[in-house]
């Protein structure tokens, strides 16, 4: 029952569950939600232990898959402390953490944003694994003092699930907890997250493979026959696991080539024009000058607005002589106005908080640099 923390699960919140979720309460500071394949896996889990329960309390008829379906309860209890300690974590570094999910391969916490040192990576990731063996050990201590039953049952239950889930998830490959315990390590080795989340993700996908593999030499090993849930279940852990690092591989070099986009490298020439200048005379000032945007200023010179590419491709060539060029334009507010030194992951985060087509590039003494357009950013993105 493997629980993660994706790299893609850093996501901004939601006015409502998302769908297929339900809200059951708040743990840490964040909602609880339960996935409806949490109740597939319950119904599971209660058909496999029925037997089980059958034999400790006999007699018990149909209840005794109310009693399978509460001990599913009881397993999952375990994965919710180990995704609260994770929330518990990040708070305390500073980060906003939106939600708990619990789902049919254990669970997620959503943390707003990404670790700035290896070692918030390290402890956010570690923490849960050690909250799980350490209430799988107290769980083992009382094993040995409970009486027989149902109890028994249930105690034994908090033990192994809490000791499977902290051993599995020290495994190094993300999505799991050890795959970014890998990457914390790498990171502070080489001075890269990036070169740190491609070899977790490559821990991550041999991890997978090993998953996929494990039902085929277990009756070499065991002299056990693998039945056909040992085989469901083994591929779908090994798809879990391959498309998690798959995607957080895929994520890092992407961001690699962020990072090398330098904002100053991208600035357009910029033709400055009164915003009361009719829009076709500015468009042609601005073809014969070469630049590749336009900035309306005051009398004194201010920066006023940057011209909208795509609201002068939409204006009829045969208006542009009667509309003043500030009807393109869209007012230059403290999210368009960047500084020209900005670079890769920092100026991909300013983008995303004032999403526009055009941004204005100040020098530090407030002077006007150039226009950095979003597509030249894509492009250079694309390019790299």
């Amino acid at each position: 029952m493997p629980t993660s923390d994706p790299e893609s699960d850093r996501r901004p919140r939601r006015a409502s569950s998302p769908r297929g979720t339900f809200r059951i309460g708040t743990i840490a500071g964040s909602d609880v939600l339960v996935s409806s394949s949490w109740f597939l896996v319950a119904a599971l889990i209660a058909v496999v232990m029925a037997p089980r329960v059958e034999e400790i309390q006999p007699g018990l008829g149909g209840l005794k898959y109310v009693v399978g379906v509460a001990f599913a309860i009881v397993l999952y209890l375990a994965v919710l402390l180990h995704e609260a300690s994770h929330a518990v974590a990040a708070r305390r570094y500073g980060f906003e953490v939106h939600s708990i999910t619990l789902h049919f391969l254990g669970g997620v916490t959503a943390i707003e944003g990404e670790a700035r040192t290896p070692r918030q990576e390290f402890w956010i990731a570690v923490v849960g694994p050690i909250t799980s063996l350490a209430v799988g050990g107290a769980a083992a201590a009382l094993w040995f003092v409970t009486p027989d039953g149902l109890l028994l049952l249930t105690v034994q239950g908090m033990a192994g699930a809490n000791l499977l889930i902290g051993v599995l998830n020290l495994v190094p490959g993300l999505p799991l907890d050890g795959g970014r315990v890998l990457k914390a390590g790498i990171w502070k080795l080489t001075g890269r997250r990036d070169t740190g989340v491609i070899a977790a993700g490559w821990g991550g996908r041999l991890t997978a493979i090993a998953v996929l593999s494990w039902p085929l030499v277990l009756p070499g090993l065991t002299g056990v026959q693998a039945n056909v849930l040992d085989l469901l279940l083994a591929f779908v852990i090994a798809l879990f696991l391959w498309t998690g690092a798959s995607q957080a591989i895929a994520a890092a070099r992407i961001r690699g080539r962020v990072e090398e986009v330098v904002a100053r490298d991208l600035a357009r020439r910029t033709l400055a024009v009164p915003d009361d200048l009719p829009l076709a005379e500015a468009i042609r000032r601005a073809r014969d000058a070469s630049a590749g945007s336009i900035v309306t200023v005051s009398a004194t010179g201010t920066p006023l607005g940057v011209v909208d590419e795509a609201a002068v491709r939409a204006m009829p060539e045969d208006r542009r002589p009667w509309v003043v060029v500030s009807a393109v334009t869209r007012t230059v507010e403290d999210g368009l106005r960047l500084p020209v030194a900005i670079t890769g992951a920092e100026l991909l985060d300013a983008i995303r908080r004032t999403p526009a087509s055009e941004y204005l590039l100040v020098e530090q003494d407030g002077s006007v640099y150039g226009v950095l357009a979003t597509a030249d950013v894509e492009q250079a993105v694309r390019a790299g």
